[in-house]
């Protein structure tokens, strides 16, 4: 089966690495209007920054077509947009999140058709609701900004709160071992974009996580 990837080579690896019995390629949204000879299924990373792409991945005929919409729902493309494919569906792919055993999905109502090819590509995926945050990383997300505001309180550094986490409830990491993972600023963006959605509390970006977006900005 082929699968096209439109993101950065951190991108392409987690796919090489989860689909390992499959040729995957990183390709373009040009390249692929241009050719009949389109990827079964296609991965596309960076929707959120390049949402003009929708147009032409409207027009692909690629039967599986993937939007990493952690940062924007579906819902919310398609009243910017217009209407999107039957054949495109949401995914978790911040970094970190994508090589694991389930892949959280949303659809626009059809989820039915996945379950055959997925089964086929040897991967289990859980329908989530098309929100933004999806599950896990809107947990995360928020578990990260809570540990900021202990660390900015004085009351735990963050090797303390990393090793307490892990120790007192088996976490697989610390917070700030998953902000390594996942990055700076796609905890803040994912942060302030369930802020904006949801005006819930827990979601206020911590002064000190904003401080360090801020530097890594510059």
């Amino acid at each position: 089966m082929k699968i096209g990837v439109i993101g950065d080579k951190v991108n392409l690896s987690e796919c090489v690495s989860k689909f390992t019995d499959h040729e995957v390629h990183l390709m373009e949204i040009n390249e692929m209007t241009r050719q009949e000879n389109n990827p079964d299924l296609l991965f596309h990373f960076t929707i959120e920054d390049n949402s003009e792409d929708l147009e032409s991945l409207n027009s692909l005929k690629t039967p599986f077509i993937f939007l990493n919409t952690v940062k924007v729902s579906l819902a919310e493309l398609t009243y910017v947009h217009g209407k999107l494919a039957s054949n495109i569906y949401g995914f978790n792919g911040l970094p970190g999140f994508f090589d694991r055993p389930l892949l959280e999905v949303t659809s626009q109502g059809k989820i039915s058709q996945l379950e055959e090819f997925f089964f086929k590509l040897g991967i289990d995926f859980l329908e989530v609701a098309d929100r933004v945050g999806m599950v896990t990383p809107r947990v995360v997300a928020m578990i990260i900004n809570e540990a900021f505001y202990t660390v900015q309180e004085g009351t735990a550094t963050k090797q303390d709160i990393d090793l307490g986490m892990k120790l007192g409830t088996n976490y697989p990491y610390g917070p700030f071992e998953w902000l390594e993972r996942i990055g700076v600023s796609h905890i803040y963006e994912l942060l302030e974009a369930l802020y904006e959605d949801t005006k819930d509390g827990r979601y206020r970006i911590c002064p000190l996580l904003k401080r360090e977006y801020l530097l890594l900005s510059e």
